[in-house]
């Protein structure tokens, strides 16, 4: 398997009959041959209906198909490069060496390495164990395969309603880098008690409500079989095809633009909405727990993008001017760390267009500062994100989530 990113004009929308319209029509009819022709896997759009003009379309592909593939770029005059010649190797570096860090994590637990479920879960019931003061650890759930939903609580036990803020990692299951991001959080906020103020201020006048893997499932599927899975595991009734896409299945214009209908589609939006036991189960307890909860976050995979509503639709939220300049602080704090840019905005013309997502479910249900981070990097590994970036992708992250949560305890919060 390799990676290859192509550079075209395509775009989706109807032009006038020119030549350089017909051949914009002609690369966007190749590239979405792609999907149809070649069932590759588009890593970035999410969808072939997605492409826009002057933007990169990055696509794993079998070895066996990349002459097609090729021929056909040159014939549409589709420039491309070769990212990653061998998806396997790359792949075997980051689970080929289960054995050796297991004796390593009887000793000390290793935050820059990726872990297998089971791992992450043990750890949960670590921090649990030896942080009783700042650390709960509860199940808000089952999964569609009867695995628990856990999330832990970190915050000093000062008084019953604080504010609190929810981070979930891992909503898509092939981007790893989510949930060791939320591993790190907790590590920085417990390991930084006694000795940060500011990160003993937010503790003790906020909640942290952390999931590390929201699509338990498919995380696990991802380590046991196919690497780049990214829905949920359910079973869809009449077709071969499994899973849900997470981030389409909330309750919040569903399954229109950016989503679809077909169950074998990565954006499949589910036979209705919520009817993913995962989704549900967190829409269940942000509900119960809406009027404390002042900020949701949402840590997905790549882009470099802080995003928040709308997605669905191309409209100014009422209080826009306080969640842009969270985000603008947050992106400026998280550059301070290695200079590394992020692009900010409303997620529907920021990235694009997707409808039933997880960001504007919580908007809509009262949460009023809704962002959904896209971490490093911007497609040279893609999914793949060696485990040399963990420390500094995470190091950076926390500084922009720790904005945000500081931003919660000044005036701008409505």
């Amino acid at each position: 398997f390799l990676l290859l990113r192509c550079f075209s004009q395509a775009k989706i929308h109807q032009y006038n009959l020119t030549t350089q319209a017909t051949k914009r029509d002609e690369q966007h009819s190749c590239l979405i041959d792609f999907n149809d022709v070649l069932q590759v896997d588009l890593w970035k759009p999410n969808s072939a209906y997605m492409i826009q003009e002057n933007s990169p379309v990055d696509v794993h592909v079998g070895r066996n198909k990349t002459q097609w593939l090729r021929r056909r770029l040159r014939q549409a005059h589709i420039h491309y490069e070769v990212l990653i010649s061998n998806l396997q190797t790359e792949i075997e570096k980051q689970i080929g060496h289960q054995t050796s860090r297991k004796r390593r994590s009887e000793f000390q637990y290793d935050y820059e390495v990726y872990h297998l479920l089971e791992d992450i879960q043990s750890w949960m019931f670590e921090m649990n164990r030896t942080h009783p003061h700042l650390v709960e650890l509860f199940s808000i759930g089952q999964s569609y395969e009867g695995r628990p939903l856990y999330v832990l609580q970190l915050g000093k036990r000062t008084r019953p309603f604080k504010k609190a803020v929810w981070i979930d990692c891992g909503v898509h299951a092939r981007e790893w880098i989510g949930p060791a991001f939320c591993q790190w959080f907790v590590k920085e906020a417990l390991n930084s008690y006694q000795h940060d103020s500011s990160m003993r201020r937010l503790m003790n006048q906020l909640n942290f409500y952390i999931m590390p893997v929201f699509n338990v499932d498919g995380y696990h599927y991802s380590w046991e079989t196919d690497r780049f899975w990214r829905k949920t595991r359910s079973k869809i009734p009449k077709y071969h095809c499994r899973g849900v896409d997470a981030n389409r299945n909330w309750k919040v214009k569903w399954c229109d633009e950016g989503a679809s209908l077909h169950p074998c589609d990565d954006t499949y939006c589910g036979p209705f909405p919520e009817s993913e036991p995962e989704v549900k189960a967190v829409a269940k307890f942000l509900r119960k727990h809406k009027k404390r909860v002042k900020a949701y976050i949402s840590i997905h995979a790549y882009a470099q993008m802080l995003l928040y509503p709308y997605s669905y639709k191309y409209a100014t939220i009422p209080n826009f001017n306080c969640v842009e300049s969270a985000a603008q602080n947050a992106v400026s704090a998280l550059y301070s760390a290695y200079g590394v840019r992020y692009r900010y905005g409303p997620a529907s013309t920021t990235l694009y267009m997707s409808s039933g997502s997880s960001i504007d479910w919580a908007y809509k249900n009262g949460i009023p500062y809704a962002f959904a981070f896209e971490l490093r990097d911007t497609g040279y590994f893609g999914f793949l994100l060696p485990e040399a970036l963990i420390n500094p992708t995470c190091t950076e992250t926390m500084r922009a989530v720790k904005t945000i949560a500081s931003g919660l305890l000044k005036k701008c919060t409505k």
